[in-house]
């Protein structure tokens, strides 16, 4: 049920959005616009910028794991994937999660976010190869003739249109005087129409979380980048005040996002690291940051690989390529700029709040999650409490399958998700939560940290997680440097019951590591390292049955 203040709050947004959408604006930007704030640069070489540059004036853009080659005329609203193509309806009637109707509108507004055209511009500051501005003007061009201001699919997620916006900030900054003059001032007139469309559809209600972050980074640079017009200081605190008020509405006493998704974690980071060199925050919100970055630092372990916990959709604040489990490292080197801080030392830790259990000894790290599901509807958490995963040095033992898809495929979606897809006990078949739609459990286990200890010889965790009646408790023991073991409790009703103990492995050589029940096989599942792709990968799995309670035991050699 929404609350009256939610309704009016609705109905006055709707109002406005169909007054704007029927007499847009008319706006006219100074020529000598001179944007108060500066530009963030690649953590990569120059090579590689111009490499992908050569790529994307060829219209072939690295979309996630693939190469997505649109031919010379770019369909800005297409799923080339599936050949499905949404017309110029009201943004409001475009069905974009219904992917039999829209197609998958995570491939279609990862194009859309115009990253790329950042590297097209950076590109030309190393090379000045003026290929790439012609190929900006000539991709903004068309663009702006097949995504009119609120008409279709790319202006249906108010977070879409805020990273759109920020790409063409940065753009701006690096460019944006070698455009011709007429196209510059037309293209910052859809900029300023896109800060009007953020601004009447800020996400308090639909998605409160990193979309909500997005939106109010990129509505704070739109204020800055706009100073001197008239909505720009409106635009400029309401961005501002969100930021700071997401600090603490978003962010865990120790540091971890609310989503409890590793992925966003990086995703929240990242969004507040940059409002954070942009303004000047408290040193309340500069503590929060801080403490952000050591959760960051202990997920991503010796070997600087971020554990796909939770939810990852394969997108990035800025330049969204190469390998998704190394993004955090870039995060963390910006992190040091910002917080003036380059120690980030490797410990063995729990993060209470988010239920995370941090194990390390020399390169061993071993991760255990003993979290409850994120907020609400828990849109972006997995069924994976209690799950372990394993690292010996660079090589992995026991790894999080991923993510796959949203909306594409409801099965995948949901295997994925699944408590069988991670390395924790199912019962009876059964998921520690129910499944309601791509972005919503129903049910949430109720689990609980039971005992936490740490120190030179070894770490121990206890936790339990309660679900449609059963119990499943687990004792994880790190013995340092390299032995790690694991007991099961399982009771519950009576009756004969079923439990499976999964182990996703990351070879099939990390087998030869884990000491298992009797009867212990090794099966074909799956893994995706980047959102949209999938490929089989090795699962050991023990099974029993019979009378509660039950007792397995289990071993890991990381040496």
């Amino acid at each position: 049920m929404r609350s009256s203040r939610e309704v009016a709050f609705r109905l006055r947004q709707e109002l406005k959005n169909v007054y704007l959408w029927k007499r847009p604006p008319r706006i006219e930007i100074a020529e000598n616009l001179a944007p108060a704030f500066s530009a963030p640069s690649a953590v990569v070489s120059p090579g590689e910028i111009v490499h992908l540059a050569a790529g994307i004036r060829r219209h072939q853009f690295p979309i996630f794991g693939q190469i997505l080659d649109t031919g010379p005329q770019i369909s800005w609203r297409r799923d080339y994937q599936r050949g499905i193509e949404t017309g110029l309806q009201y943004f409001r009637t475009i069905p974009y999660l219904d992917c039999d109707r829209a197609g998958d509108h995570k491939f279609i507004w990862e194009l859309n976010r115009h990253q790329h055209l950042v590297t097209l511009a950076q590109a030309y500051l190393i090379d000045g190869d003026v290929a790439n501005l012609a190929e900006i003007q000539t991709q903004l061009e068309s663009w702006s003739v097949h995504n009119p201001f609120q008409q279709g699919i790319n202006w249906a997620s108010a977070l879409e249109v805020a990273m759109r916006a920020m790409s063409w900030m940065w753009v701006y900054h690096f460019v944006g005087p070698k455009l011709p003059v007429e196209f510059r001032r037309g293209w910052l007139r859809e900029l300023y129409l896109h800060a009007f469309h953020i601004e009447n559809n800020p996400s308090f209600y639909f998605s409160p979380n990193t979309h909500l972050l997005g939106e109010a980074l990129a509505l704070h640079q739109l204020g800055m980048f706009f100073r001197g017009q008239a909505r720009a200081p409106r635009w400029e605190s309401l961005g501002e005040k969100i930021m700071r008020d997401q600090m603490d509405r978003q962010v865990h006493a120790d540091g971890s996002h609310f989503e409890q998704s590793s992925y966003y974690h990086v995703y929240a980071l990242d969004m507040f690291l940059l409002h954070a060199a942009l303004t000047k925050p408290d040193p309340a919100y500069m503590d929060r940051l801080e403490r952000m970055t050591e959760y960051l630092h202990a997920l991503l372990g010796p070997a600087g690989s971020l554990p796909f916990l939770g939810d990852d959709d394969g997108g990035r604040l800025f330049h969204p390529y190469g390998p998704r489990d190394q993004f955090g490292r870039a995060t963390r080197a910006r992190a040091s700029i910002v917080l003036n801080r380059k120690d980030w030392p490797a410990a063995s830790r729990l993060f209470p709040n988010a239920g995370i259990a941090v194990m390390v000894s020399g390169d061993n790290q071993v991760l255990v999650d003993a979290g409850g599901f994120g907020p609400w509807g828990a849109g972006h958490s997995h069924a994976d409490c209690l799950s372990i995963v394993a690292r010996a040095g660079a090589e992995e033992i026991l790894i999080d399958p991923g993510t796959y898809t949203y909306v594409a495929d409801a099965h995948w979606r949901d295997w994925f998700r699944s408590t069988a897809a991670h390395n924790t006990i199912r019962i009876d078949g059964i998921d520690q939560a129910v499944a309601a739609g791509p972005f919503r459990w129903r049910n949430h286990p109720e689990v609980r940290i039971l005992s936490w200890t740490t120190d030179a010889s070894g770490d121990a965790l206890e936790a339990e997680c309660r679900y449609a009646g059963f119990v499943h408790r687990r004792r994880v023991e790190f013995q340092k440097p390299d032995l790690v073991s694991i007991t099961d409790h399982v009771d519950g009703p009576p009756g004969q019951h079923l439990l499976e103990q999964f182990w996703h492995l990351g070879s099939p050589a990390a087998r030869d590591r884990l000491t298992l029940a009797e009867g212990a096989e090794l099966l074909d599942s799956w893994r995706s390292t980047v959102f949209g792709e999938k490929h089989p990968s090795p699962l050991a799995c023990v099974t029993r049955r019979g009378v509660l309670p039950m007792r397995l035991e289990a071993r890991i050699n990381l040496s």
